[in-house]
């Protein structure tokens, strides 16, 4: 073994001071630096305005977005201590802005309950701000700290005289650190707009000033999580006049649940533990199906409704066309993972579950009419699991017989490292074939799609197995569905590719193709979403050529600017340029397909990504679903991006 000469003594150990920690590795305290953790940001400074709320002292919240993509979040809470800390001798306000785990939510009783997805707060945004400016409104008076890159310019400084109470922090991102700069609205509004469902009375605004024309958006919420539910559940129908509501305290926890059963075939069961998302459950979640499990059960085979039935109902089966929001407010709550996606607390599911097992009971003996069809809903879905189990297992044991068993049409690559293949999932035969001669042959698989496939939202789950272009894509992947305790889940060990490129026509029909076979991803094999294997292909919309030369334009902006390129900016020399508008896939040649959306060195591959659950949920509810009104305000407000000729 080499020896290694150089000294390692005292003078190798580095110990970070202040926030420095912060700014070398800030994504091991927000997460990330692209866009998520830009706009974690907003939710450390948010939130703990909504710890103020909780505690009683905050009822209005205002988030701005200030040119240069600044932002400012002001509340009307008790405003930020300003005395001297009494260990470290500078103000408090000044030891919440630069010291990490410092804060109020520490005192319990300050704060009984509070949220912070990290629990770095402030002093983390002040630390990866190229700017930021404190204004404290508090006993009369206003009182002012700047800071640049965590470090403050002066000391904390009173300023004037305020007739009210509250704080507001104004903070620019570093330009050095975040990947882009760029706050997006739906992003904001999404979650001010389940903040207010979250916290009933607590009034939210948002307000863009970037635009020329001011932009502003209020929200508030009166009905709390009942109102959540519906607004979820705005494009299916409801099987039950009005949801279920839940609410109680058990040893300083406090519940809240609302839930609406729905003719859909998805089960949606959102959770929150002091107003922050667990997007991997918990004992909240596991209490919260106990109940329904046991009460469901209990009330069906009193009355006698499972009698006929020759398989047993399945705990998946009375969440069939659920929405649920389960919500609790936990002292001293205990995370698993470095996420805090997952409540740990085991007393949390013994009080959940008796809460809503109370509630639910009392529902079903009142309403015996509601309760009826929920049941009745729930043998149709055991009944069409156990047709689905059936189909399912046709498929993949066809597969295990035939030694593998790929699809006929799918072109596999050479290579069989996962890692570096990729398939592209083609809209129809004569792309298809153009993407097999233009392909490189060793990592890039072809497998076309007939047509549009079906619409998973409105399908019975044994039909979704029985369709000939999901069942090649299932077979194709390599991906399978297991079994475990009852709940079934996406196997994606032996997953064949690891990028999945979704390759449609530049078109409404392919993207609403493309919209169909998201719906089926999101819905059935959400993992591959979640892990980053999806992507949606990029081809040109057109060819502008004069002479010799050509270039693809992807947008009617680049349209225009090589349009003003070959004719020098003379109208006379239009008429020169020929301008060809690729409505297919099929209408480019192998070699024109792939240098403009297969070549990895020079297309463009759209990762499909889940920033918000909930919205995303509710949006391929309302496109793929039943109800027509909220499908076309949605086209309307947003028929400016399709690709439509006129």
């Amino acid at each position: 073994m080499a020896e290694n000469n150089k000294n390692y003594d005292a003078s190798n150990i580095t110990a970070l001071e202040g926030l420095e920690a912060v700014r070398l590795r800030p994504g091991m305290y927000i997460g990330s630096t692209d866009t998520k953790g830009l706009h974690h940001l907003v939710w450390e400074v948010v939130d703990n305005s909504i710890d103020e709320h909780l505690a009683g002292h905050c009822s209005e919240i205002t988030v701005k977005i200030l040119k240069g993509n600044q932002i400012s979040v002001s509340d009307d809470g008790r405003g930020i201590p300003v005395g001297m800390h009494e260990k470290l001798q500078k103000s408090a306000l000044e030891v919440v802005m630069t010291v990490l785990h410092a804060g109020g939510k520490f005192d319990k009783d300050t704060y009984k309950v509070s949220g912070g997805l990290h629990g770095v707060g402030v002093s983390c945004v002040n630390a990866l701000s190229e700017y930021v400016r404190a204004e404290v409104r508090r006993e009369g008076k206003m009182y002012v700290q700047e800071y640049s890159e965590g470090i403050p310019k002066e000391a904390v400084k009173e300023i004037g005289t305020s007739t009210e109470s509250g704080t507001t922090i104004t903070f620019k991102p570093d330009t050095t650190i975040f990947e882009e700069l760029e706050y997006k609205w739906d992003v904001l509004a999404n979650r001010l707009k389940e903040q207010s469902f979250l916290n009933k009375g607590l009034k939210l605004k948002l307000i863009d000033e970037r635009g020329e024309e001011l932009r502003e958006e209020d929200f508030f919420s009166e009905g709390g999580l009942v109102e959540f539910v519906q607004f979820l559940d705005e494009s299916r129908t409801p099987l039950i006049d009005h949801p279920i509501h839940v609410s109680g305290k058990e040893d300083n926890v406090e519940i809240e649940v609302a839930l609406q059963y729905n003719t859909s075939y998805s089960e949606n069961i959102y959770s929150f533990v002091n107003n922050i998302a667990t997007r991997e459950g918990g004992t909240h979640v596991s209490g919260f199906r106990r109940a329904v499990n046991r009460v469901f059960s209990k009330y069906g085979e009193e009355n006698g409704m499972f009698s006929k039935l020759k398989f047993k109902i399945a705990g998946e089966d009375f969440r069939e066309g659920m929405t649920a929001i389960v919500s609790v407010k936990v002292p001293d709550p205990q995370f698993k993972g470095q996420t805090k996606g997952e409540l740990g607390n085991s007393e949390v599911t013994g009080i959940v579950s008796r809460a809503v097992g109370e509630v639910l009971s009392a529902y079903l003996e009142e309403n015996p009419k509601q309760a009826k069809r929920i049941v009745e809903k729930v043998i149709l879905a055991a009944t069409a699991r156990e047709a689905a189990r059936k189909a399912r297992d046709m498929v993949q044991r066809k597969n295990v017989l035939a030694g593998g068993g790929l699809p006929g049409k799918l072109a596999d690559c050479s290579s069989k490292d996962p890692v570096e293949c990729e398939i592209f999932l083609v809209e129809g035969d004569s792309a298809g074939g153009t993407a097999k001669q233009g392909r490189d042959r060793m990592f890039q698989a072809i497998l076309p799609l007939r047509g549009k496939i079906l619409n998973v939202e409105k399908a019975l789950e044994h039909k979704i197995y029985e369709n000939e272009e999901i069942k090649n894509m299932f077979t194709a992947l390599g991906v399978s569905i297991v079994e475990k305790d009852g709940e079934r889940a996406l196997n994606i060990e032996k997953l064949r590719y690891h990028k999945i490129v979704i390759m449609c026509d530049a078109d409404v029909d392919g993207s609403h193709i493309v919209t169909l076979i998201l719906t089926f991803f999101f819905r059935y094999m959400r993992p591959l979403v979640e892990q980053g294997h999806i992507y949606v292909a990029a081809p040109p919309l057109y060819q502008v050529s004069k002479s010799k030369k050509s270039v693809y334009c992807w947008s009617e902006e680049e349209r225009q600017n090589a349009i003003n390129v070959y004719s020098g900016g003379d109208p006379e020399n239009v008429n020169s340029i020929k301008i060809q508008r690729y409505k297919g896939l099929g209408e480019m040649n192998a070699e024109q397909l792939w240098e403009t959306t297969m070549d990895p060195a020079e297309r463009t591959l759209r990762r499909v990504t889940i920033e918000d659950n909930l919205d995303a949920d509710r949006t391929f509810s309302m496109l793929m679903g039943d109800e027509v009104p909220p499908r076309r305000k949605f086209i309307e407000e947003n028929a400016k991006y399709a690709n439509v000729d006129v």
